[in-house]
């Protein structure tokens, strides 16, 4: 914003700048106004200061009337009475014509540079004003995005999930209510839970399926604990729709091989995006210095090829082995979402702790009744629009002005000539265009001899791109040879003295005010496309935060909910389980809260003591050594989740007869370890999200994750730094 302001005051002053070697030193008490105007000290009485130094000038000085062009962009930015302000700016253009015309000057001319100064004045204090307003309204928009995003997963979680666990807390008070016919309701209320928990597991997938950034986090974790060195090169945009799903599945598969090889000493993964005629590609590259042979893992089911994407594995010419996926953003990888992976971290599940390459048919959320909506349309600001037309409505301006000073024969081919210089102009908002700098270069130089001096002016045309086209140390140099041009081609005509240093600088200072306008424009817009690229970039984690509470909040919960129901159904009275199955599922409803924005904190020891429950219900020996400690709040609620899966992986992916949980405290943190035996050897699993999830929730508090297997066995360690850990008083 600061760079914008100094364009605006420099252009300012070169406007002013004019009047002054004019012989109107009054001009440069016009320009502090002016920049006081900028500053937003905007009065009535400071309007009327700039109003007597401005007609003084003119009439009492015989300064041109074009300086009233600075109170009639004044009174456009006045914000007090604007009404009566915008009535008045036409008075002031009029005044200023018959000020010239009792002169016995060119009117018309007068009347346009009037204009034009106004506008030039008006257009670039305001650009400022909405470039500020846009980047102080950046976080408001992401936060008003999220809020939104909140407020539709809450409507579609509770619509399934919600609903679901009603059904159940409604079954569990009937089955207490009407023991004979418990076990009927008891079978109903297991196949709600095995359903709401599929649901909960393709729900998280699908959210997770638009960003590539969780798998990064967890392939770097696992190389990480393998000891292998890695890079993380990410260089595209998120989301990437559906079409992340099937990235995240190689990278997955790519990363599990090179842990479970164990030579690689380095893993590069780089991400990137490339732009052609069909549209912008995604592409991911997998490097690692382990391979002896081009055989690579296996990518078998993964169908890249039918979302109109490439996967091409071997060895590089410097015996490297390279992974590498390409896949359009476009429609074609609508088909996708299915690809996504929807499992947990493996206890014991890889030796790589568990992170596999996707399920190839994971359900589709609320099973395939509900297809999860794109990103929000976010509204489209004016202010970029503003821009553009005050550019043009300038670039018109000083075109009209040159074709008054033409002969009739000549005006026809000078406008041509000028519309072909302003459409390459307004091109130049868009970019840096060498054809069309070519092009205004030739029409500015090639038609002097037949328009004569009067074609001098069109080098501000030029000068005001060749700025903004450049580096600062190129651009001032050519600019300076435009001027110098201007100068010498004057001369060469034979212009009087005067007149020459006019043409001069009027040339500059056009060129100045070209590129600030095009300048501004080019930062409204990428304003614009920041705060929206923001916007999106909030919702996108606003869905990986629901999808790590889904998979380890509520995930955990329904499936200890489920393990209940099969539990209860085998005993002969089980009217204490099925009470236990209630509270489970009010507990599900504040997990369910959680997921849908709303904060919630978990208490470390409750999670144990559930863990301790939940185990010894599946007939697993528990072991608890526990450190009595005062932890953060945001300590316990990490922990207490990591706690929640390693549970729910202990009962889903082991055999397990005994399980350990182990809490020791130092000056460096507090470890959680959860160990467990009953690891099928050499089991592998594919689409686990758990390990990210879990990695990404204590990176933010600078912790880290582990996990190996050893024999039978599989270990999970979280370890959080925090300042001195405090025993807990007895």
């Amino acid at each position: 914003m600061r760079l914008a302001r100094v364009i605006v005051v420099v252009v300012l002053a070169a406007l002013a700048s004019v009047y002054v070697v004019a012989g109107a030193p009054i001009a440069l008490a016009v320009f502090g106004v002016q920049v006081l105007y900028l500053l937003k000290l905007r009065t009535w009485w400071l309007l009327s200061t700039q109003a007597l130094l401005v007609y003084t000038a003119s009439l009492a000085g015989g300064v041109s009337t074009g300086i009233l062009g600075f109170l009639a962009g004044s009174l456009l930015l006045t914000p007090a009475h604007r009404d009566t302000a915008r009535v008045l700016a036409p008075f002031v253009v009029a005044s200023a014509a018959l000020i010239d015309a009792a002169r016995g000057g060119a009117t018309a001319d007068a009347t346009i540079t009037v204009i034009l100064v106004s506008l030039v004045v008006f257009g670039l204090t305001r650009l400022v004003e909405r470039a500020g307003e846009m980047h102080a309204a950046r976080l408001s928009l992401a936060a008003a995005a999220v809020a939104a995003e909140r407020l539709r997963l809450a409507a579609e979680l509770n619509d399934g999930l919600g609903r679901s666990l009603e059904v159940i807390v409604e079954g569990g008070r009937r089955a207490l209510a009407e023991p004979d016919g418990a076990a009927e309701v008891l079978a109903s209320v297991t196949a709600t839970a095995r359903a709401a928990l599929a649901d909960a597991r393709a729900a998280s997938a699908n959210y997770r399926a638009t960003s590539l950034a969780p798998e990064l986090v967890t392939a770097r974790a696992m190389l990480d604990a393998a000891g292998i060195a890695v890079e993380v090169r990410g260089g595209h945009t998120e989301p990437l729709g559906p079409g992340g799903a099937l990235l995240a599945n190689v990278l997955r598969e790519a990363v599990t091989d090179v842990v479970r090889r164990g030579t690689p000493r380095l893993c590069v993964i780089e991400t990137s995006e490339q732009g052609d005629e069909r549209g912008n590609t995604v592409r991911l590259r997998v490097v690692d210095d382990g391979h002896r042979t081009a055989e690579g893992p296996d990518f078998d089911g993964l169908r890249l090829e039918e979302a109109g994407g490439t996967l091409t594995t071997g060895l590089s010419p410097s015996g490297r082995f390279v992974v590498e996926a390409t896949l359009p953003r476009g429609p074609s990888t609508e088909a996708a979402p299915s690809q996504a992976g929807a499992g947990e971290a493996g206890a014991g599940g890889t030796g790589a702790g568990g992170m596999g390459a996707g399920d190839a048919h994971a359900p589709e959320f609320s099973a395939g009744r509900r297809r999860r909506r794109p990103l929000p349309k976010l509204a489209h600001d004016a202010s970029y629009a503003m821009s553009v037309a005050v550019l043009a409505a300038v670039l018109v301006g000083f075109s009209a002005k040159t074709l008054l000073q033409l002969d009739g024969p000549l005006a026809i081919p000078a406008a041509a000539c000028l519309a072909v210089i302003v459409v390459m102009q307004l091109r130049s908002v868009n970019g840096r265009h060498m054809v069309a700098l070519t092009v205004m270069a030739v029409l500015t130089y090639a038609p002097i001899p037949v328009f004569g001096p009067v074609w001098l002016g069109a080098a501000g045309f030029l000068a005001g791109p060749v700025l903004l086209a450049f580096p600062w140390r190129a651009a001032w140099p050519t600019t300076a040879a435009i001027v110098a041009s201007v100068a010498a081609a004057g001369m060469l005509f034979g212009l009087p003295a005067p007149v020459l240093a006019n043409s001069t600088l009027s040339a500059l200072v056009t060129g100045l005010v070209v590129y600030a306008l095009l300048r501004l424009a080019q930062i409204v817009k990428e304003l614009q496309a920041a705060r929206e690229s923001l916007a999106r970039a909030a919702i996108v984690e606003e869905r990986l935060r629901a999808a790590r509470d889904l998979h380890d909040l509520l995930g955990h919960s329904l499936a200890a909910i489920l393990l209940t129901c099969e539990l209860a159904r085998r005993l002969k009275c089980p009217r204490e389980r099925i009470k236990e199955i209630v509270v489970m599922a009010e507990g599900a409803r504040a997990d369910l809260r959680s997921v849908s924005g709303e904060q919630r904190e978990l208490s470390l020891a409750a999670e144990v003591e559930s863990a301790r429950t939940v185990l010894s219900a599946a007939g697993i020996r528990v072991t608890v050594e526990q450190a009595e400690l005062h932890l953060p709040a945001e300590v316990e609620t990490v922990l207490g989740t990591v706690l929640r899966e390693a549970v729910t992986n202990v009962l889903r992916h082991s055999e397990a007869r005994h399980c350990a949980i182990t809490m020791r405290a130092d000056e460096r943190g507090l470890r959680l370890r959860v160990r467990n035996d009953g690891v099928s050897a050499g089991k592998t699993r594919r689409g686990s999200s758990g390990i990210g999830n879990l990695t990404t929730r204590l990176a933010a508090l600078d912790g880290r994750l582990a996990s190996h297997v050893d024999g039978d066995r599989f270990t999970l360690d979280a370890c959080v730094p925090h300042r001195a850990p405090v025993p807990a008083q007895m």
